[in-house]
């Protein structure tokens, strides 16, 4: 359905997003997920129209969004980060002068739009009254008065209350049933609650781009194994352990200390799927070490992020 190729955008000497390609199918919920600064926003905008990329295509179904056509551009619904929404008008009158602008029936599509995105009881309270939720509801009515197939949302939940996160997440997963539906975040639990896929942008690149299940999967398959002992070297500590069976690798961290004696710290990275901790008790045991510490942390979905988008992992 949406196809990206090749795109880059620059702005004078920035390169914002370098030679990024992927494709989002019909009925998709897809993730792009980057820290700040990353790109997903020049992407989004680009996929919308409202950015020509500098090198590359766009297209929806074969036809290319420079084009700019009334067609393409009545398949898609965007919500920006921050909607600029009029603070002294009615939620009514404003979803009213929008339709109009659209060339839909104000009385037809506002009543409709208001009740599928949680509207109704509000709709004549002024925007400035309402609270950052509910003025998101409001960006996405707007989005989707015009009934698109396509729904870009660019950091829907930035800035909302944990109850507020969890309503409009509902109310996106509702709408994502009938739609092809981008979101742009840099918060994990959106993903993972509501995107079939997810692709990961960095410094303007794709670093990974996979089901969500299957990046977590994928990425999760080792484990971090925490061990401190004394007393001994961090070195001997970290030689010994490290020489284990099944210890792929281990580095030194900051010693803690006990009676004044320092204690050394280091951390194993093991398969997941393996657990060393009874051939790490026998070592610490036959050098008559002490153990202080011995746990285990498997890689999360965040780890895998902070691997990916710093450069610890690739795809």
């Amino acid at each position: 359905m949406i196809e990206v190729e090749n795109v880059s955008r620059a702005f004078g000497s920035f390169l914002a997003v370098d030679d990024v390609s992927f494709s989002v199918q019909k009925g998709e919920i897809v993730g792009l997920l980057g820290p700040n600064g990353a790109g997903k926003t020049t992407t989004m905008r680009m996929i919308t129209g409202f950015l020509n990329p500098t090198d590359g295509s766009i297209t929806i179904d074969g036809e290319d969004i420079g084009n700019n056509t009334p067609e393409i551009k009545s398949r898609i619904g965007y919500m920006p980060e921050s909607a600029p929404l009029y603070g002294d008008m009615m939620v009514f009158d404003y979803l009213a002068y929008v339709a109009r602008v659209q060339g839909l029936s104000p009385t037809e599509k506002t009543p409709s739009i208001a009740a599928v995105c949680g509207l109704t009881e509000v709709l004549h309270k002024n925007i400035s009254e309402l609270s950052r939720g509910y003025r998101q509801r409001v960006g996405l009515a707007h989005a989707l008065l015009h009934d698109p197939e396509i729904l870009i949302l660019d950091e829907p939940t930035s800035g909302l209350d944990p109850n507020q996160i969890i309503e409009v997440r509902n109310l996106i997963r509702e709408i994502g049933k009938t739609r092809t539906v981008i979101i742009s975040t840099h918060i994990l639990s959106e993903v993972e609650m509501l995107c079939d896929r997810v692709i990961i942008i960095s410094q303007g690149k794709i670093v990974a781009d996979s089901p969500t299940a299957e990046l977590r999967q994928r990425f999760g398959q080792h484990a971090t194994l925490r061990v401190a002992a004394s007393p001994c070297t961090a070195d001997e500590l970290s030689a010994s352990l490290g020489a284990l069976e099944g210890v792929s690798a281990c580095s030194i961290v900051a010693s803690d200390e006990a009676d004044g004696n320092p204690i050394p710290t280091v951390l194993l990275s093991v398969s997941s799927d393996t657990d060393i901790r009874p051939s790490v008790f026998s070592l610490v045991r036959d050098r008559q070490w002490i153990l202080y510490e011995m746990s285990i942390q498997r890689n999360s979905l965040e780890d895998v992020f902070r691997s990916l988008t710093t450069g610890g992992v690739e795809a």
